[in-house]
């Protein structure tokens, strides 16, 4: 079993609506999937991969050496259930850059540029798929017509781990946000999904772009596409590269389920999930995101 691959660019020809229905199953069932042909440069990834490598080597590698990750997993021979064996900060475009290294700033401002239309075009394709009006997925997460979405970039790196046995690259979670957007490594695997119980690989392959929906998608379908499960698995070889960008709502913005997807003609479709203020959801998220998710929609009902 492994995560749908689907060709982006066969959604202008005459396969559109056999890829329309890729997508609208992969949303569905597994919440993940990579696509190929999607449109973004291959050239500005390559240059993508090449300055987040001399990003981390320059600038992050001897930190992590000496991090608490590092001092931890030597001083004790138990499980480390509370920490994640990974380098990361995130980036939003009025960041104070790194400014060691040569054309990362430049490099990542057009990156995100270009993922941040491309996150809308695959959010085109859930409205329609959801039979929603044509922006109505990003008119939420904008809180409206302007441009108020989050959209932040988050550089990881998982480096060689002598005991990947006791310490995960990253702990098992769903996302709180929108749409996340992952250009992850094409040689060094570890990320996983959880799917019918069973963790599977999202293989790498070079140059696609790895979808997985957010809660907040889970929300505004009234539970049609689903967040997924997933994790990182510490490398025992080799340093994995994950830049995941996350396009998420205003944390003033209003989430509530579609209401074309609650009410029904001649059927009353129940409505699984509260109307709540992002922000507030973000507040129960930070102390629950490695717990079960199904409490903070409730808790989030509540306030």
């Amino acid at each position: 079993m492994a995560i749908p691959v689907i060709d982006f660019s066969k959604l202008n020809g005459e396969d559109r609506a056999k890829t329309m229905a890729q997508i609208a199953n992969a949303c569905q069932e597994w919440g993940f999937f990579q696509l190929v042909n999607h449109g973004i440069p291959v050239e500005l990834l390559e240059r993508v991969k090449k300055v987040s490598s001399e990003f981390y080597k320059g600038e992050r590698e001897e930190n992590f050496n000496k991090s608490k990750e590092v001092d931890l997993l030597d001083e004790s021979s138990e499980k480390l259930e509370n920490v994640d064996w990974e380098d990361v900060i995130t980036i939003l475009d009025d960041n104070e850059w790194p400014s060691k290294t040569p054309s990362f700033q430049e490099t990542m401002k057009e990156y995100r540029f270009e993922l941040k239309k491309f996150a809308e075009k695959v959010m085109q394709v859930m409205d329609e798929n959801l039979g929603l009006p044509k922006g109505y997925i990003r008119k939420a997460l904008n809180d409206g017509d302007g441009d108020n979405a989050f959209f932040g970039t988050k550089v990881s790196h998982y480096p060689p781990c002598p005991h990947p046995e006791r310490v995960k690259g990253l702990r098992a979670h769903t996302d709180a946000g929108g749409v996340i957007l992952l250009f992850q490594d094409d040689k060094v695997g570890g990320l996983q999904v959880l799917k019918d119980g069973e963790w599977i690989d999202v293989q790498p392959l070079p140059n696609t772009i790895v979808i997985n929906t957010g809660d907040q998608i889970e929300v505004l379908s009234n539970g049609r596409y689903k967040s997924a499960w997933h994790r990182v698995l510490s490398p025992v070889h080799g340093i994995r590269r994950s830049i995941a960008s996350f396009y998420n709502p205003s944390l003033k913005a209003t989430i509530a389920p579609a209401p074309q997807l609650v009410e029904k003609t001649n059927q009353q479709v129940e409505q699984t999930y509260p109307k709540f203020v992002f922000g507030d959801y973000m507040s129960v998220y930070v102390q629950q995101k490695f717990l079960p998710k199904e409490p903070r929609f409730q808790a989030v009902k509540a306030v």
